[in-house]
């Protein structure tokens, strides 16, 4: 059932990734740095806004709707984001502070609000393990992004007219699943329950609002030293990382976590980290190779996918955070698992306040001396921060497995993937689009047969079993 989520979500996913870059391989080339800067500050900071406000919701769809035992919160989350988003005002007064145009924070605003309702329309299809619909609301999402930003760019590429077709194709997501989440809520207002939820929430919207503003804090910092064009620049690689490499992170997480909290309620602990282990092993396995490979070859990718005007940045930064990537998602898909699992919601805050705290001071000192590239190296050292922290407040909530010896595997078959990469760039002299190909397909053979070699994740086990099911069900068709 695992693999069989994940592997959905992973699909979705890729294919969103895929849209993404699609847009970032036009956006880069039909915006200036400076407007594409814009509104990736934007974006940015309507991340933050929206993590606000439905973090307060996120334990709640999880220990509650996930169980799917009848109890119904939909009317309890949509009546509280309501509240929630009387807060714009508020936001709006703080995009300016930040350094936001009136018109560029309000539709970082416009664009906060549908991001959130987009994402509790995903957790909740989620929580009930209804994989085709949200591969159904993440493809839509990604085509609208794409296809109304190049409309924009074409009539008036502007960073402000970017973030607000951002904001129409958020929408035009939600309703497209709206039927599958929402059909039947019955909206009312609990005063008695939403307190509840707030007092509940409080610890983990702090500590994940904390930590969507440790993930922006490089680039406001660009632009507030050395200004938004070379923001522009930086982020440009940096989406381009992150879009590439979380998304198999985050599939997995998906899928894993529901499980998690299902298995803990029903079989209790001994059962769940058996799960977690078999989690672990498999999240690194997708991890680590994809962010190896794509550290060695991410000159070749910034020349294929970005505008002239990004490609010497994001070539600098972007291998340095590929491997921040590692740290932050065995950080946040899942090391947060145990918070999630003992209930202690406060040790999200403490862990995301280490990390905020490591990459404001670190991004300041090395933009100031080292400028844009600084800010990489800073997110790759609050990110290792983060990462011990949470691995030192696991042992004081739910104790989640680290079996050693199968990580290990996992270490030793993406380094001789990354050497095996390296070794065979340095003798090509081709075009960087075959480059890609060709060191990525030699990547993927590699891993593949390291995988198999030293059995990671079960790797022959579960593909005899796939070809058995396959023969099996070939067979049923053959005799039908």
């Amino acid at each position: 059932m695992l693999i069989g989520q994940a592997s959905i979500y992973l699909s979705a996913n890729i294919l969103s990734a895929g849209l993404g870059l699609l847009s970032v391989f036009v956006f880069t080339r039909l915006f200036s740095p400076h407007d594409y800067g814009t509104y990736l500050l934007g974006i940015g900071f309507a991340s933050v806004i929206s993590v606000f406000l439905v973090g307060w919701f996120r334990n709640l769809i999880l220990s509650g709707h996930a169980k799917n035992d009848g109890t119904d919160v939909r009317g309890l989350v949509i009546s509280g984001y309501v509240v929630c988003c009387l807060a714009a005002p508020l936001a709006y007064g703080l995009g300016r502070l930040l350094g936001l145009d009136a018109t560029a924070a309000l539709a970082a605003v416009v664009l906060s609000v549908a991001i959130g309702l987009f994402e509790l329309t995903q957790d909740l299809v989620r929580a009930r393990m209804m994989a085709l619909t949200v591969m159904k609301g993440a493809l839509v999402r990604a085509i609208s992004l794409l296809c109304l930003g190049a409309v924009v760019a074409l009539l008036s590429p502007t960073g402000l007219l970017l973030l607000l077709s951002s904001a129409s194709a958020y929408l035009l997501a939600v309703l497209v699943q709206s039927r599958a989440a929402w059909r039947g809520t019955i909206v009312k207002f609990d005063r008695t329950g939403l307190a509840a939820v707030a007092r509940q929430g409080l610890p983990l919207t702090l500590s994940l609002t904390l930590l969507a503003v440790s993930s922006v804090t490089d680039r406001f910092v660009i632009a507030g030293l050395v200004g938004a064009a070379e923001a522009g620049k930086y982020v440009a690689g940096l989406d381009l990382v992150r879009q590439t490499l979380m998304i198999p992170a985050m599939s997995a997480a998906a899928a894993f976590f529901p499980l998690a909290v299902q298995i803990h309620a029903r079989q209790g602990n001994a059962a769940v980290r058996l799960h977690l282990a078999e989690c672990v092993e498999l999240l690194l396995g997708i991890t680590l190779p994809a962010c190896l490979g794509f550290a060695v070859i991410s000159p070749h990718v910034a020349n294929v996918i970005l505008g002239a005007d990004f490609r010497e940045v994001a070539a600098q930064a972007m291998p340095i955070v590929a491997v921040a990537v590692i740290f932050q998602v065995l950080t946040q898909q899942y090391l947060h698992a145990s918070f999630l699992l003992s209930g202690r919601n406060s040790l999200y805050l403490i862990n995301t306040a280490s990390i905020i705290a490591a990459n404001v001071i670190l991004s300041y000192v090395l933009v100031s001396h080292h400028g844009t590239i600084g800010a990489a190296w800073a997110r790759l050292g609050a990110d290792i921060i983060g990462f011990a922290c949470a691995l030192m407040l696991s042992r004081w909530a739910f104790r989640v497995p680290f079996p050693l010896g199968r990580l290990a595997l996992v270490m030793i078959a993406g380094l001789v993937m990354a050497l095996a990469v390296g070794t065979l760039d340095r003798s090509l002299h081709v075009s960087d689009l075959t480059a890609c190909v060709v060191l990525a397909g030699t990547g993927l053979a590699s891993y593949v047969a390291m995988c198999w070699l030293l059995d990671i994740s079960r790797a022959r086990g579960r593909l005899k079993f796939g070809l058995a099911l396959f023969k099996t069900k070939l067979a049923n068709i053959n005799i039908g």
